[in-house]
């Protein structure tokens, strides 16, 4: 039987555990000067797009970043591409089918130092409601209460189910698309 104060103890443990990215600093996207774009080929010719809107949850204090978590929820309606055509197919049920899934969602806890101002995270990727584990490689400079982070990550779009029906070979539309993120994010001084 464990006594009462050794009970206390374990309780004051778990609730420290539990809170440690709650110290963290938050941190606040400037949308403005963000940017989050992908790129493909579609008949052997590459194009980019970006998404216009998504949100984000950052919590990072540089002395911890073990404790560090991050949540990205992008708006799938939000796909643009300059191409009228694709950009009206992009929400069909082939491609992100944002009738049925209107946001993809990335989270991550966690972030280990590689080298200099390079960083990992290992998160977990929810797109057209299929989960996979995703390790996330990024270059992050903080200076004062300005962070710039950038990364870029290669999915291939079958593992999500986006591309299906005559798209799903990659005959006409490339099965590899490249993700480049841009965030300046300011610290939350409240």
């Amino acid at each position: 039987m464990m006594r009462k104060p050794a009970l206390a103890f374990l309780c004051a443990l778990q609730l420290l555990a539990a809170s440690g990215n709650a110290l963290a600093d938050s941190w606040i996207v400037d949308m403005g000067k963000s940017r989050l774009s992908f790129s493909g080929t579609q008949t052997g010719e590459p194009f980019e797009g970006q998404f216009e809107r998504f949100e984000t949850n950052i919590r990072f204090d540089p002395a911890t970043p073990a404790q560090a978590s991050v949540r990205a929820v992008i708006d799938m309606t939000s796909a643009s591409t300059g191409d009228n055509q694709r950009d009206q197919a992009l929400p069909q049920k082939d491609w992100f089918f944002v009738s049925m899934f209107p946001s993809t969602v990335f989270e991550a806890n966690g972030f280990t130092p590689v080298a200099g101002e390079q960083y990992k995270t290992n998160g977990t990727l929810t797109l057209r409601g299929i989960e996979k584990p995703l390790t996330l490689y990024f270059d992050l400079k903080i200076d004062g209460d300005e962070a710039r982070m950038t990364a870029s990550h290669t999915l291939v779009r079958s593992d999500y189910s986006v591309g299906t029906g005559p798209w799903a070979e990659g005959k006409w539309v490339g099965l590899e698309v490249s993700l480049s993120i841009q965030l300046i994010a300011r610290r939350n001084s409240e």
